[in-house]
């Protein structure tokens, strides 16, 4: 482990929020592994960060550990929300995609 610098935090990784999920949710690693359809190794391997799993497996792991997909596959806490309740989001795509006038 790396020196810690006085005031950073660590950022928790993916496989620092996978293993995080299976904890929470009290799932064991073959357990995942037989939910999954793959190797205990290869659930060793992702939450040990040796490799990343597909999106279509972080999906399914999310869903069987309950935890909010966006924060395994990003770290982003979806509970925390944004400021503007997403407003700038729904405005970007409603300005990307104008609708055409009516008659």
């Amino acid at each position: 482990m790396s020196e810690m610098t006085a005031g950073r935090v660590p950022v928790p990784d993916l496989a620092d929020r996978m293993l995080l999920s299976l904890r929470h949710a009290d799932v064991g690693v073959q357990e995942m592994g037989d939910y999954l359809e793959v190797s205990r190794n290869a659930v060793g391997n992702w939450i040990n960060g040796r490799s990343k799993p597909n999106g279509a497996t972080m999906r399914l792991w999310a869903l069987r550990t309950g935890v909010p997909y966006v924060w395994l596959r990003d770290g982003i806490d979806p509970r925390q929300g944004d400021p503007d309740g997403g407003l700038s989001v729904k405005r970007a795509r409603r300005d990307s995609n104008p609708q055409p006038s009516d008659p």
